[in-house]
């Protein structure tokens, strides 16, 4: 299995139960195609850089997930059918996932070891 992390832009007229729901919709989208998730992070509504049909903001969605590579065809397949995602890229982490504070907290300990 490999580590993806995929960012998502869903519409910004989907707010509150809607926009919970495409959000949920797309987690159960990976776990019902094996995908073992590892990170969800909504960072709520932003501006986006250039309008993107036709919108000029959007709630961005970041998610890291394992999966084996034939899945994410039909996952990106199904983020191109669904209405309220208006962008979405999914991209290999080569190096796979490390979070951010254990990451931190192992270079920490690192460092003090060299002390």
């Amino acid at each position: 299995m490999r580590t993806y992390e995929n960012i998502m832009i869903v519409h910004p007229d989907k707010v509150a139960d809607e926009y919970n729901a495409v959000v949920e919709k797309f987690k159960g989208v990976l776990t019902d195609l094996n995908a073992n998730l590892l990170k969800v992070d909504e960072w709520g509504v932003r501006k986006l850089a250039y309008p993107v049909k036709k919108q000029g903001r959007g709630s961005y969605v970041l998610t890291v997930f394992e999966a084996d590579p034939t899945i994410i065809d039909e996952y990106e397949r199904r983020l191109r059918l669904d209405e309220a995602v208006i962008k979405f890229q999914t991209v290999l982490l080569e190096k796979g996932f490390v979070e951010e504070a254990a990451a931190a907290a192992e270079e920490g300990a690192n460092a003090e070891e060299e002390e």
